[in-house]
């Protein structure tokens, strides 16, 4: 089996999109000059990012950006330079500004939490000063310049705006800020945090305004690829103990690669992923989304890369009682179905007679037909395939599909990410990417 390191490899050897992307990004933005380097693929397990893990990435960065702060003290202490350098400080929130558009935040958003910033860096290095005034000058180690300081400031400059970009949908909640109060308090102590301050800070999160811009501009100024994905549907997307896999994660994280970006894998529903695409918590899902008719009403398809439909599962003693769909609705037969996606939609659609019995964890609910807790299930053909392999009392009862449903990449409509999307998969799949993914772990 190919590890995840000789993956990568691969997917950085071989640029698909980027080109286009690039382009996309130059003609929209004529400063595209200024953007940070993308942000390198993060080492160990894949891990969806809760809205806490969000939140609170920005307030450490908010933190570490005033940790700094003592350094420049003893910089201008040594200097004799004064503590406020307004064309500096114009400076960084233009910067800041110009960079914040690009991902779709407002200047005036922006504008607001690093004026905030450039008052409490302020009043920390103020503080200093006053103390080396009275007591001397103790700064501990050597005492850097201005000049090398900068750089990492920069740095930190440009995480705490992808760190926004990724904690928007957060911000956006209503009563956000009483529900966060409690994380900023752990997260920001010391001087010059006050209970003013924080909730000041607050008050400018929770008026975070964004515009639209172009999704691919956005990837490429944040150097992140959001991905909704569910975390039930092996092999697809699975989450277990903590840790999310599948063939559909490992394409994602491929794709997030080629467009030079870090895959930040965000929890959705097959309840809510329509909402919560539209309600811009991510990018595009993935894990196993069929093509339907409801959802391309709504949003944009890239091009296929899984192609199947829907067939019957049971129990192996069981098995040819269920030839056919006529078999399966009969009042004395138990149809188990997981909410909210195109498993349940088929039943309401087809089976009326028979007894439908909902369960709400799509990973547990093959252990239910295994105990007898029902007769049968109607799920995707690569699904039965997979479950089949992992519980030898269970077969396929119907040898072909009673549907036709192709796997693809769901993206906002009219969305710039498809053709980017769509110029990958071409070449991925010209090269058998997705389907030595998904025979991966189908024989895991």
């Amino acid at each position: 089996m190919q590890s995840r390191a000789e993956s990568a490899a691969r997917g950085i050897r071989r640029p698909r999109s980027c080109w286009l992307l690039c382009a996309l990004l130059w003609t929209a933005a004529g400063h595209a000059h200024e953007l940070p380097e993308a942000a390198a693929s993060q080492p160990g397990p894949t891990r969806f990012v809760t809205e806490e893990e969000a939140v609170g990435r920005l307030f450490d960065l908010l933190q570490q950006r005033l940790a700094v702060m003592p350094a420049v003290a003893a910089a201008k202490w040594q200097t004799k330079a004064p503590i406020f350098d307004q064309p500096r400080e114009t400076a960084v929130i233009q910067r800041a500004q110009a960079l914040g558009e690009l991902m779709g935040l407002t200047k005036e958003s922006v504008g607001h939490l690093f004026e905030l910033q450039a008052l409490l860096a302020r009043e920390v290095q103020s503080g200093l000063h006053e103390q080396w005034s009275d007591r001397g000058f103790d700064y501990s180690g050597p005492v850097p310049g201005l000049a090398d300081l900068r750089p990492r400031l920069d740095a930190l400059t440009e995480g705490l705006l992808r760190a926004l970009h990724v904690a928007a949908p957060s911000l956006r909640r209503p009563e956000w800020a009483s529900r966060w109060r409690s994380l900023a308090l752990g997260r920001l102590q010391g001087p010059p945090w006050t209970d003013g301050s924080r909730q000041e800070l607050l008050a400018i999160l929770g008026g975070l305004r964004q515009e639209p811009v172009s999704a691919s501009q956005r990837v490429l100024a944040s150097g992140i690829l959001r991905i909704g994905t569910t975390g039930d549907y092996a092999p697809f997307s699975l989450e277990k103990d903590g840790v999310l896999d599948g063939s559909d994660v490992e394409l994602a994280e491929e794709l997030a690669r080629d467009l030079h970006a870090r895959a930040v894998f965000v929890r959705t529903s097959w309840a809510t992923m329509l909402e919560d695409l539209q309600a811009d918590r991510f990018d595009l899902a993935m894990g196993g989304v069929s093509i339907t008719p409801a959802r391309q009403a709504a949003a944009s398809f890239s091009e296929s890369y899984q192609y199947g439909g829907k067939t019957i599962l049971a129990r192996c003693a069981d098995a040819p009682k269920y030839p056919d769909l006529g078999a399966v609705d009969r009042p004395d037969v138990r149809v188990i179905v997981n909410p909210g996606g195109t498993n349940e939609q088929f039943i309401h659609g087809n089976v009326h007679r028979a007894r439908i019995v909902t369960y709400p964890d799509n990973r547990g609910i093959f252990d239910e037909l295994v105990a007898g807790h029902a007769d049968v299930m109607i799920t995707d053909d690569v699904e039965v395939e997979l479950q089949t392999r992992r519980h030898k009392e269970l077969c396929r009862s119907f040898p072909g599909t009673l549907t036709h449903a192709d796997k693809a990449a769901l993206l906002p409509r009219d969305s710039t990410l498809v053709p980017v999307t769509n110029a990958w998969l071409h070449s991925a799949q010209a090269e058998g990417e997705p389907a030595r993914l998904l025979n991966q772990f189908l024989n895991r």
